[in-house]
């Protein structure tokens, strides 16, 4: 913290908390606090209770967090993919061009996703690509709203890459494609681990997938919110803590790679 003075310091804590509290963790809090409760009628829950865990760790709600799982991991992947093959096809190409393929791919972020949702399902309700009403829809629109941050990512750090390595590479004999697997990608390992904020993303995405999911591939964004609206305030809350503490382990998963990434 670059504030040397005492007072200063305490103030920079102060506001801190402040913001941070209210904003942030509170509400964190709140959701924690009714996943253990059985009734609120107080300012405090009461009535403490493991039961709500064991309903969101068994049954519908445990089909549904694999559900959320398989789904998130196959659009980050997927994403992944696309993100890095466009920003290194967006490298080769002029300042012109890679603008215009940056916009394509912010653009499902720049409008809501429901729209996002709306398209895809517009898109793929009629032969030949049938995919309503199956899972591959809901990965797939998944896929294209995550897959901007993946781009992002990985464009801002071919910008930063050192052309030298790569030109040292090709001046000792090697192949286009050998200087891509062993000498540029390897330098962009620690930004393809923004398939972790991909992954996070697709945890809690609903809006879309409430206008997709089949009745077999039900998501768990989708269980909490079918929970609450029915009135089960306290399981939804607790399958809301299991699917943060989810996200939560597989993003400390991914910071770990990131940072063995960094120091190879």
């Amino acid at each position: 913290m670059l504030v040397h003075s005492r007072k200063a310091r305490w103030a920079v804590w102060t506001v801190f908390l402040v913001l941070f509290v209210p904003l942030f963790a509170l509400p964190l809090l709140v959701v924690l606090g009714a996943s253990f409760a059985t009734h609120w009628s107080g300012a405090l829950p009461s009535d403490p209770t493991l039961a709500n865990y064991r309903a969101a760790t068994r049954g519908e709600a445990l089909r549904a967090l694999t559900t959320s799982l398989v789904t998130a991991v196959g659009a980050s992947l997927l994403a992944l993919a696309a993100g890095t093959w466009a920003a290194l096809a967006g490298a080769a190409l002029g300042k012109r061009y890679r603008r215009v393929l940056d916009a394509l791919f912010v653009l499902p972020v720049a409008v809501p996703s429901v729209v996002v949702g709306l398209s895809v399902l517009v898109a793929f309700s009629q032969p030949p690509m049938l995919l309503n009403g199956t899972r591959w829809i809901v990965i797939l629109a998944h896929t294209v709203l995550v897959t901007a941050f993946a781009h992002q990512s990985v464009s801002a750090a071919i910008t930063r890459l050192d052309p030298a390595c790569e030109q040292a590479a090709a001046s000792l004999g090697a192949r286009p494609s050998y200087v891509l697997w062993r000498v540029r990608l390897p330098l962009l390992l620690p930004s393809l681990t923004a398939a972790g904020l991909c992954f996070a993303l697709s945890m809690g995405e609903l809006s879309a997938t409430m206008m997709l999911y089949p009745p077999d591939w039900t998501p768990l964004p989708v269980l909490i919110y079918a929970a609450t609206d029915r009135g089960a305030l306290f399981t939804g809350s607790a399958v809301a803590v299991v699917l943060m503490a989810a996200t939560l382990l597989v993003l400390f998963a991914f910071s770990r790679i990131r940072t063995r990434a960094s120091y190879r």
